[in-house]
């Protein structure tokens, strides 16, 4: 695993403000991320998980404190300039899919690379959707797709870019318990082999505990539990 940061928050603060009241969600928050190693964000529902992975990804903007993804300060960049950075170096992968439902699996995997106008993007595509077992469903739309087929949709969908890290938020929240377990194999398999950094929120603590390192929110603060 190389030592060099892919991410680091500095010093994040997060306040939502509601009239006269504020809620401060994240307090200082810090940690780093390397290259090629997983990392899970736990903690109670309502903490900030979800706040705190989206800031990482540049889909929020912290209220003080910095992002830096590659060096990229998210910080100091235009809503256009965090949208190219997320293009170039950032996966993401939801707990409802969000896969578009009138777009087929092979056409909702190809969106990112259509998006960047790269022309071989069907190839690619079809190969990612071999990889996750549906090279006999790419015809198909998500409503014709189970829920663990959709996820897997949007696994491929994730690593088409070839992003440097992947963000996954809940990957397994609507899934049973047997299709968790080949949903999280084909994650860190594919991660893997791709030598991509996943920054992973779950409640799980049985995923958490596959990853190398489980950081927990509480309070608004970030500590490292392993």
């Amino acid at each position: 695993m190389s030592e060099s940061n892919i991410l680091e928050l500095t010093q994040v603060t997060k306040t939502f403000n509601s009239g006269d009241r504020s809620l401060e969600v994240l307090k200082e928050a810090s940690f780093v991320a390397k290259e090629g190693e997983s990392i899970a964000i736990v903690g109670p529902s309502g903490s900030g998980k979800t706040t705190l992975l989206g800031i990482c990804a540049g889909l929020d903007s912290p209220s003080s404190g910095d992002v830096l993804i590659e060096g990229e300060s998210l910080s100091e960049m235009s809503e256009d300039d965090r949208a190219d950075v997320r293009n170039r170096l950032v996966g993401f992968v939801f707990q409802n899919f969000q896969l578009l439902p009138t777009l087929t699996a092979l056409e909702n995997v190809q969106v990112p690379l259509e998006l960047r106008g790269e022309k071989s993007s069907e190839s690619i595509a079809k190969d990612l959707l071999k990889k996750v077992g549906l090279e006999e469903r790419i015809d198909h739309y998500p409503v014709q797709l189970s829920g663990g087929e959709q996820q897997r949709v949007a696994i491929a969908r994730a690593f088409i870019n070839r992003p440097k890290i992947l963000f996954a938020d809940e990957p397994t929240g609507n899934l049973d318990a047997d299709t968790s377990g080949s949903i999280v194999d084909l994650l860190f398999e594919l991660n893997r082999e791709s030598g991509t950094t996943l920054v992973l929120v779950t409640h799980d603590l049985d995923l958490a505990r596959k990853t190398d390192r489980i950081f927990r929110i509480n309070l608004g603060k970030v500590t490292v539990e392993q």
